[in-house]
């Protein structure tokens, strides 16, 4: 198909001052219905023309916008209708010369085809500068294998633009924008980054799920002189690093951090401004703000408020580095100016943070004045390790009172809040300490574009239709087969036998009765395999495993390796599990390599007589530093004559780019539970295990191993009857 072409009108002329010139010849817009009309529309572009995709979809379409615009009169493609254009299958953008423009796409179902869905490049010898994409939205353009790396959006050359954009829903590994910096395509590159929302990213268990990165280590020492203004970063949980400055001359300014896990971290690189930003906690778990690391850093203006975070996420974390730190390590702090910050009802500021035998190069010539300091008054606020005469504290408050550990310069008194105009919380005495009084922080409404939804759809438990189920031979599974995501199949009482494997591709709630009891048997491998989109919950059941086969893997719920079942929820509740023997090793939950659990949450169940464990979730034996479940939650429960480790759960490797795993074992029993290997916990890297109000009963030892971070191994009112010591190469903590 041939592209309709449409000149704007004649050439004219311009009368000025008594000169006379005549214009250029005037621009063209082509409206191409397909991609070959497409590429012969743009095989000879000239400034001021206009490609405009027709609306509809766009599969397996390569986009390459090439071409010489000028200063006023760019090379422009863009959509019929914003909106209405759809990028999917293995589509991609390109772009390549000097004054381009793309707009209004929207990328989604697919995945980009290469390690890039928007990239300012053709290839390693054609790039772009002085060019603009705005009113894009990437909504949950993933590879189909998580473990599989690209960057929805890489920066390369000069003087490039990226603003009003929506990037939502990234779940495999890779930066969801980054600036390439190489010597070829440009190191002084001069981006702005504006006006763009961010939106949910989960937690992807492993280094790699960074927001927006800015170099690498490797080119860190020089300047980008990149800004990275007025935009949202909403739930973007991928990493501890939301943000990772790994260059110089580099502004972050004016931003809103929402609830979002990790921190902006000036990780490599100097002379670096924080500026004017608001970071927005909302109590969220692992909430950060701005960590602290290298030469001639600026942190000023900010405000902090319901920011939770702890360690390298605190509100603020001022490092502890390395001397004659290699590229890849973390840098001495010098000259750190960090003021006027409003730090409101956060959990902890970190002073020397990661102090160890390499880290052992503490701040100097540093200066924190003039902020306000407010704890959220679950403990201490402030948390030292280290000589701190580096840092010159002066002008500072703190309300109600002054940290311990602060070497003066830090007043303490009650300091009354009222929230102001711009939804800030300042003092009310007349102090002039902390954030600027004009602080504005950009609007939701002001970010990325209004024709677009700001959400990330997400279907949740016992959020659907509810189904009626009776007792019977694979009654159960053609209920789940043709169930909907969140449903709910209510079982009536009696038996049901399951000849089949129930796999699960969206969330399914199946629940027994109230009265009555509901017996499930199944002889197959498994009763139930989650994959992607799958998240279940089980009430009120009774698992018998007797008639399940012997075979390698059995599971009364499996998770396959290769699955790409991630970010799923998985609770069983008021259940009786029994009789897995057929097998050596029969789990009641299997997690696979490859996948990830955002929780796992077992709440009044009984487990008896089983080969292998209630929880296994060790299969990233890699050392990579991923892990195959978040948090695990297991309260009110009794667990009898397991032979395996009741939780076996696994996370090797010294990165310290996630939070997890996590381990909660609250108001239980564990009788006879690992005696065979005497382990009935194995938490191997495990970053915080809790231990309350429970018993073990001739058991198998505690295993508790440290790998990186600063694992916390609690301990209240547990008992250990004709068990063996608790081993662990991390001291535990007794609480009252």
């Amino acid at each position: 198909m041939t592209a309709q072409r449409h000149r704007t009108g004649p050439a004219t002329a311009l009368i000025l001052l008594g000169f006379i010139s005549a214009c250029p010849a005037s621009a063209a817009d082509y409206l191409v219905q397909d991609a070959d009309a497409y590429r012969s529309a743009t095989s000879a572009l000239k400034p001021g023309d206009t490609v405009i995709l027709a609306d509809g979809v766009w599969r397996d379409t390569d986009l390459l916008l090439r071409g010489q615009g000028t200063i006023g009169q760019p090379i422009r493609l863009t959509a019929q209708t914003p909106g209405k254009v759809i990028l999917t299958g293995q589509s991609q953008l390109r772009l390549a010369g000097r004054h381009l423009e793309a707009s209004n796409l929207v990328f989604r179902d697919g995945w980009a085809p290469g390690g890039e869905v928007i990239s300012f490049r053709a290839s390693s010898k054609e790039w772009a500068d002085h060019s603009r994409v705005t009113g894009m939205v990437i909504d949950s353009y993933n590879k189909p294998d998580r473990r599989q790396s690209d960057n929805w959006v890489a920066m390369y050359g000069r003087e490039n633009r990226f603003d009003h954009n929506q990037l939502v829903g990234k779940t495999n590994l890779g930066t969801t924008l980054v600036v390439v910096r190489n010597s070829t395509s440009g190191l002084d590159n001069r981006h702005r980054i504006d006006h763009n929302w961010f939106g949910p990213r989960p937690n992807l268990g492993s280094n790699g799920g960074e927001t927006i990165r800015v170099g690498t280590s490797h080119d860190s020492q020089s300047d980008s002189n990149t800004v990275v203004e007025n935009n949202w970063f909403e739930q973007c949980d991928g990493e501890v690093e939301i943000v990772s400055n790994k260059s110089g001359g580099n502004l972050y300014r004016g931003n809103v951090f929402k609830e979002s896990r990790g921190s902006l971290v000036l990780r490599h690189g100097h002379d670096n401004i924080v500026e004017r930003n608001v970071f927005l906690g909302g109590g969220k778990a692992h909430s950060g703000g701005v960590r602290v690391i290298n030469r001639d850093q600026i942190v000023r203006d900010n405000y902090f408020e319901g920011v939770v975070g702890d360690g390298f996420a605190s509100a603020l974390a001022v490092m502890a580095g390395t001397r004659d730190a290699p590229l890849n390590r973390y840098e001495q702090v010098d000259n750190a100016q960090i003021g006027h910050n409003s730090f409101v009802k956060v959990r902890h500021l970190f002073l020397g943070a990661g102090l160890d035998d390499e880290r052992n190069a503490m701040p100097v010539r540093s200066a924190i004045s003039d902020n306000l300091f407010v704890g959220d008054g679950t403990g201490e606020l402030l948390r030292t390790q280290g000589d701190l005469s580096g840092i010159a504290f002066s002008g500072n408050v703190q309300s109600p009172r002054t940290s311990d550990g602060f070497p003066g310069g830090v007043a303490g008194r009650n300091v009354p809040l009222q929230r102001a105009a711009n939804g800030l919380l300042y003092p009310t005495d007349g102090s002039s300490v902390g954030a600027p009084r004009d602080l504005a922080p950009v609007a939701r409404e002001a970010v990325g574009v209004d024709w677009y939804p700001k959400q990330r759809a997400r279907v949740a438990l016992e959020s659907g239709a509810t189904h009626q189920v009776q007792p019977g031979e694979d009654t159960l599974t053609r209920a789940v087969r043709s169930s909907a995501p969140g449903d709910i199949l209510q079982l009536a009482a009696g038996d049901y036998r399951v000849n089949q494997v129930l796999s699960l591709m969206h969330p399914l709630s199946v629940v027994g009765p109230m009265q009555g009891t509901v017996r499930l048997r199944f002889t197959g491998p498994s009763l139930f395999e989650l994959g992607a989109g799958g998240s279940l919950q089980l009430r009120r059941l009774d698992i018998d495993g007797r008639l399940a086969p012997d075979m390698a893997g059995n599971a009364v719920i499996r998770v396959p390796p290769g699955s790409q079942a991630f970010d799923y929820g998985l609770e069983i509740a008021y259940c009786r599990i029994h009789d897995l023997s057929t097998n050596k090793a029969f789990d009641v939950i299997n997690a696979g390599k490859g996948t990830l659990a955002a929780w796992i949450k077992l709440q009044h169940v009984i487990v008896e007589d089983i080969s292998g464990s209630v929880v296994s979730a060790a299969a990233e034996t890699d050392d990579l530093g991923t892990y195959n479940a978040e948090a695990i939650d297991i309260a009110d429960s009794r667990f009898r004559r397991i032979s395996g480790p009741a939780v076996d759960l696994y996370r090797g490797g010294t990165d310290e780019s996630t939070f997890g795993p996590k381990l909660y074992l609250r108001g239980s029993t564990l009788d006879q539970v690992g005696v065979k290997a005497d382990t009935s916990l194995r938490l191997h890297g495990v970053q915080l295990a809790s231990l309350s109000d429970s018993t073990f009963i001739r058991s198998g030892r505690v295993r508790f191993r440290h790998e990186t971070g600063e694992p916390q191994l609690r301990l209240h009112a547990t008992t250990f009857t004709a068990t063996a010591a608790l081993q662990s190469d991390h001291p535990a903590e007794i609480l009252p």
